[in-house]
């Protein structure tokens, strides 16, 4: 409707345009004229002032002698020498009088008399036609409401934009694996002749940003065959039966393409369990999750069609979607490694001009945990940083600036610290860095800041020597040690608490009871787990935890997890009571500079103590134990 609108106010303008350009040119042929009766005629006439008399049917364009121009009418049936005798014009005086007879001929007849009729008809069918032609397409949209909607990208199309697998770094386990598809797509021949067969669906499986997408990209371009991409999420509408026709419809699409590729990105937005009995018996995801397993493995054949998914949430996804014959790969990306950081910084930093101080091996190192994404994002803001301080090329500082703003957040210049809430701060992250730097087994310090970031008063950042990826029994102990090192830093120096450890508290709490309900690292309690998270399958949000042990386990259970937070805090507060000259010295350099290196923070407390005799000697003092 409002196009129809929109159309109808362009072609009323336009009639009241040409109607007044016609009326302009209309009056502008007689502006230079004075228009006279047939009396006033006839007595200039009789007077001798008329040299001549052009007809043009009933209109009298008149020429005096002095060289001016009037103009006259008379009717259409009645003849000029008729009328003018009626006025008393004598014969001799029409003799004497120039009369030239001219009939409406040639563009101007056209122009004049058809033409201010012919075009607003062409106008009004005009304005019909248009009409008709957006109704069509309203029409025709709301017919293909349930069309799909996926985006085809067919190789001559991606050519300018097309990724191949040299474009993709790390994840090399799951470039092997799709790398078959490829080949099957490239020479299905060889496989056909040893009666292997095509896998109809590849699901990509890895936390958010690890390139799920762009590696289904490397595959179609690397395969130089059709590409249809969608989302989970449209196949969703407000309409029942409407997410069902669309996967009908892009699958009638694929077919006609085939051999091509399907990519289902977030899958688990129709994906997830059926029978929860949250959405009723005509559920729309449940309705749309049967017809993707019906194409995808139905009583009809689905040659040719390879179907890619990605999801971050494989755990909620339907069991009828994993079995052999519908995705029959499960292809897990995973955080990128040491090694892999570096080459994924070297493909982003292409066309960012890098400082010669730069070095990606050591951004690398100070970036574990980081997905591709969060790597892509660390060095365009670090380009943002630098082009704001008109600079012409990315330092180093840039990026480990732009390291912290990922991590932690912005920094918060505005958040102004009192000088004592300062001075608990830096008591507080000092010993943080103090009990990590002390136990063997916590990671090394990095950096110590007391300025505001994100949500942080101040912040201590520790960072693996290399990547993990099992955690010992020794580290949780270790770990929470060094969260609850701010806390027991602030009994010590002030006798009381503040709201600073609140986050510490929690984390370490939450430590205590993985190690006893989930980890079975609890001694008294044995090897085993307690408790069945369930979640709500619509938001994949855990909502319950069905509890699978007695009262009287629950209370031990508490008991455990209270002790292993105690032993922590006695732990740290153990290193700091022996190490008050280096939490002094910390806190002391803290408060000059704000900001400590790793470098700064080990000329005053000397190298990491690394062997496990160090370990012994600092828990030799304390005085109960886990046992």
């Amino acid at each position: 409707m409002k196009n129809i609108s929109k159309t109808f106010i362009i072609f009323f303008v336009a009639m009241i345009v040409i109607a007044s350009l016609l009326s302009l040119f209309d009056t502008s042929s007689s502006s230079q004229k004075v228009e006279i009766s047939l009396g006033e005629l006839a007595g200039k006439i009789k007077a001798g002032e008329v040299e001549k008399i052009e007809v043009r049917t009933n209109e009298l364009k008149v020429l005096l002698k002095d060289k001016t121009q009037e103009i006259a009418y008379k009717e259409s049936v009645q003849s000029l020498n008729e009328a003018l005798v009626n006025y008393g014009v004598t014969n001799d005086e029409l003799r004497d009088t120039n009369i030239v007879i001219k009939g409406e001929t040639g563009w101007q007849y056209w122009l004049s008399v058809i033409l201010p009729f012919l075009l607003p008809f062409i106008l009004i069918v005009a304005f019909i036609f248009f009409v008709s032609r957006q109704v069509q397409g309203v029409n025709k949209k709301a017919m293909s409401f349930g069309q799909s909607e996926a985006k085809a990208e067919k190789p001559e199309d991606a050519k300018k934009h097309k990724v191949k697998f040299d474009q993709v770094a790390g994840a090399k386990e799951a470039k092997m694996e799709l790398e078959e598809i490829v080949q099957f797509l490239e020479h299905p021949k060889k496989f056909i002749d040893l009666g292997a067969k095509i896998p109809k669906g590849v699901l990509l499986i890895g936390p958010p940003g690890c390139g799920k997408t762009l590696l289904a990209r490397a595959v179609a371009g690397e395969a130089g065959v059709p590409f249809f991409y969608v989302s989970g999420s449209e196949f969703v509408e407000m309409f029942v039966g409407v997410g069902a026709s669309r996967v009908r419809s892009l699958f009638e699409k694929a077919k006609k393409n085939a051999p091509c590729i399907v990519f289902l990105d977030e899958l688990d937005a129709v994906g997830r369990r059926r029978g929860t009995g949250l959405g009723g018996s005509h559920d729309e995801r449940e309705q749309t999750l049967n017809q993707i397993l019906v194409e995808m493995d139905g009583f009809e054949p689905n040659e040719g069609v390879i179907v890619l998914a990605a999801t971050n949430r494989p755990d909620v996804l339907d069991p009828a979607l994993l079995r052999p014959g519908r995705f029959d790969r499960r292809v897990t990306v995973d955080l990128p490694d040491l090694k892999d950081r570096e080459e994924i910084l070297k493909i982003h930093a292409l066309g960012k001009p890098l400082a010669a101080d730069v070095k990606l091996n050591v951004v690398a190192a100070r970036t574990p945990g980081f997905s591709g994404a969060d790597l892509a994002n660390l060095l365009n803001e670090a380009a943002i940083l630098a082009a704001k301080n008109n600079k012409k090329q990315v330092s180093m500082n840039e990026i480990l600036e732009s390291i912290d703003k990922v991590m932690i957040g912005p920094e918060r210049k505005s958040r102004m610290l009192s000088e004592k809430e300062k001075k608990i701060t830096a008591y507080h992250e000092a010993g943080h860095a103090v009990v990590a730097h002390m136990l063997p087994n916590a990671d090394p310090v990095h950096k110590i800041s007391i300025i505001s970031r994100g949500q942080a008063g101040g912040y201590t950042i520790k960072l693996p020597t290399e990547d993990k990826h099992m955690h010992s029994y020794s580290e949780f102990l270790d770990d929470m040690a060094v969260l609850l090192g701010g806390y027991a830093a602030e009994k010590l120096i002030f006798g009381e608490i503040t709201t600073g450890a609140t986050s510490d508290l929690k984390r370490a709490t939450d430590t205590a009871k993985d190690l006893v309900m989930l980890y079975g690292m609890s001694k008294k309690l044995g090897p085993r787990t307690f408790g069945e998270r369930e979640e709500l399958i619509f938001l994949g949000r855990e909502i319950s935890e069905q509890r699978d042990y007695s009262e009287k386990l629950a209370e031990k259970i508490d008991g455990e997890v209270a002790d292993f937070v105690n032993e922590a805090y006695k732990n740290a507060t153990n290193i700091l009571s022996k190490g008050r000259e280096a939490l002094e010295k910390v806190t002391e350099s803290l408060l000059e500079k704000e900001v400590l290196e790793r470098e700064d923070f080990e000329k005053i407390v000397g190298v990491k103590p690394i062997n496990q005799e160090t370990k012994k000697s600092i828990n030799q003092e304390s005085k109960e134990t886990l046992e």
